[in-house]
């Protein structure tokens, strides 16, 4: 009885074999060429849908987390916390914790994605950085010409501020000199104007003198330098300008927070009926109220846009950015009782006021909500059928 090689144990014959059409061949090695040509192209589409995400949702980190400090200064704090705990941390940690606490409401999803590995995480911030130094430039360049054209409205200099050149801004320049001037000279002085474009050692223009820009109606009391910091016309023009639109910008009226806004409002309402509006920075990153991050980050560009500077820098001669954006933040964060705290809570309710109305709907939290008559109504209406109940 015949057996096969295998039955047998003697293994097959594999040194011949079987013929296939060369036509046949060719259509398989084309087919495999085109699945792996179409897998080369999913990725490549997956990698830049990847790239336009992470590269547009930088754009929100020196405008809402932080200006100067690197992504990879903050996490490396956070994880620091993680392992050591936070118990001698020192104002600059601090800082940076605070930094990155903002980053995480400004990008709520990157914590979790800095937990994946070392290689892509890199990579994702090295976009990220992309994004946030293209939003940076794109506000300072808005800003450049803007600004130009308020201070020429606002202060009728002669001649006057060209936009597209900052060379003949700063102290060079009367209007921008009364602007940048420190609260505690006055730039009407001759000696005080000669002095600051002479950098003399009595009229040194730093970080830690609070510029009239800052201030309503560009004024300080000195005996008060509280009194109007932070609400100046040209502080708001410009944190519009950079978070609700340029346009938006010229519907900062006055400097009340009433009658103001409602007005604004109206005009803004009439001018989206008229046209399809762009959306705005703020709603793109879904912020709904004023943060002290932010204003720091309008103060810098606005400071920026007027100096005689051309291209962005942490030092413009004596005066430190980084430091002077360090200084708002700590204004509002690092208040040093609950009566400062108070006012610097009523002062950001006057931004958010100013800068988005007097609707307060993103307030409303279920605890809220649940002390107002419709919930009051249903909880008396629920409480009189059990009585009922209860009675049968």
């Amino acid at each position: 009885m015949s057996a096969s090689g295998h039955e047998s144990g003697i293994p097959p014959d594999i040194s011949s074999c079987l013929p296939t059409s060369p036509h046949a061949r060719a259509k398989r090695k084309i087919a495999a060429l085109m699945d792996e040509v179409e897998i080369l192209k999913q990725d490549k589409v997956t990698k830049q849908r990847k790239t336009t995400y992470y590269v547009s949702q930088g754009r929100a980190i020196h405008r809402m987390a932080v200006l100067y400090t690197p992504i990879e200064d903050l996490i490396a704090e956070n994880n620091r916390r993680c392992e050591y705990g936070d118990a001698n941390s020192n104002l600059e940690q601090d800082r940076l914790q605070c930094g990155y606490v903002e980053l995480t409401k400004a990008l709520p999803w990157i914590h979790d994605k800095l937990a994946v590995g070392h290689e892509e995480s890199e990579e994702m911030i090295r976009k990220l950085k992309w994004g946030a130094d293209s939003a940076r430039g794109d506000d300072t360049g808005t800003l450049k010409e803007l600004v130009a054209s308020w201070v020429n409205i606002e202060c009728r200099p002669t001649p006057l501020i060209r936009t597209c050149d900052k060379h003949h801004r700063g102290f060079v320049n009367d209007a921008c000199g009364k602007l940048l001037c420190p609260a505690e000279w006055s730039w009407e002085d001759a000696n005080v104007r000669a002095g600051i474009r002479d950098h003399t050692t009595a009229f040194i223009v730093s970080e830690n003198s609070w510029p009239l820009f800052m201030y309503q109606n560009y004024e300080a009391d000195a005996d008060n330098l509280e009194r109007g910091l932070m609400k100046s016309k040209f502080l708001v023009m410009g944190f519009k300008a950079i978070f609700t639109s340029p346009s938006s910008a010229d519907e900062v009226d006055g400097e009340g927070n009433g009658a103001d806004i409602i007005e604004n409002n109206r005009c803004a309402h009439r001018q989206s009926d008229q046209h399809k509006v762009k959306t705005c920075v703020a709603s793109i990153i879904g912020m709904r109220k004023v943060t002290p991050h932010a204003i720091a980050y309008a103060a810098c560009q606005i400071r920026f846009a007027l100096s005689s500077i051309t291209s962005w820098r942490t030092m413009d001669g004596d005066f430190d950015y980084e430091l002077f954006w360090n200084i708002i933040v700590d204004f509002f964060e690092d208040p040093p009782g609950p009566a400062a705290r108070d006012r610097v809570d009523e002062l950001l309710e006057w931004w958010t006021r100013k800068v988005f109305g007097k609707n307060h709907r993103q307030d409303l939290t279920s605890d809220i909500v649940s002390r107002m008559s419709v919930s009051a109504l249903a909880a008396q209406r629920l409480e009189k059928e059990d009585a009922i109940f209860d009675s049968d």
